[in-house]
């Protein structure tokens, strides 16, 4: 069973990063009230620009199947095929503007980013694996859940353990059993001018 695809890093990074990483394929098997309160404490205490905070979850558990397949409905069609093994689905969610003066909030998308690393970082330590996606109906969940204008849904996350991926379509068993990849440093970190690589990185 696949359950870890550990990252082959260039440089050293702490273990947590290198373990972490979003399957197609989850386990039946239910992840406590515990561990998800501490995971969305470890998302509470994400950065945020003046402290803002502008993050918001909707979650449901498979323990109440009405709820789980209401936030189910609230994926693109490719998703829920995969997502609907997951015990736990999370919409994860952000307000526009600043609470104190009602101006837009241009970090907002970025402080939801920081909080949803901070809560996959505490899932990973906790052996659990969240597969977050930008697949999502904002539409139909601000419908659904009557969120307010001025937020706005803006990803998914499947939470749960790894199951063996014999069990998905073959799109997916392929995504699940092939090696983590990225980009090397030299393609994105830049000085002097855009597309110039920092000499940190030859």
């Amino acid at each position: 069973m696949n359950t870890q695809k550990q990252a082959n890093p260039d440089h050293p990074i702490h273990d947590l990063i290198a373990r972490r990483w979003s399957p197609y394929a989850f386990a039946d098997r239910a992840v406590s009230d515990d561990d998800l309160r501490s995971l969305f404490e470890a998302a509470r205490w994400a950065a945020s620009s003046y402290n803002e905070q502008p993050w918001s979850y909707i979650v449901a558990t498979k323990a109440d199947p009405d709820t789980f397949e209401r936030l189910l409905s609230c994926l693109v069609e490719g998703n829920q095929g995969w997502a609907a093994a997951a015990p736990v689905l999370a919409l994860g969610c952000t307000s526009l503007r600043f609470t104190l003066n009602g101006q837009p909030n241009a970090a907002a998308v970025h402080d939801l980013g920081l909080a949803s690393a901070n809560l996959t970082l505490e899932a990973t330590a906790r052996g659990l694996l969240i597969h977050q996606m930008i697949g999502i109906l904002p539409d139909k969940a601000r419908e659904l859940y009557r969120i307010p204008e001025g937020v706005q849904a803006v990803t998914g996350l499947a939470i749960g353990y790894a199951a063996d991926p014999s069990t998905l379509l073959e799109k997916y068993r392929e995504r699940d059993l092939a090696p983590r990849s990225r980009k090397p440093l030299n393609e994105f970190v830049f000085s002097g001018e855009w597309g110039a690589t920092s000499s940190i990185m030859k």
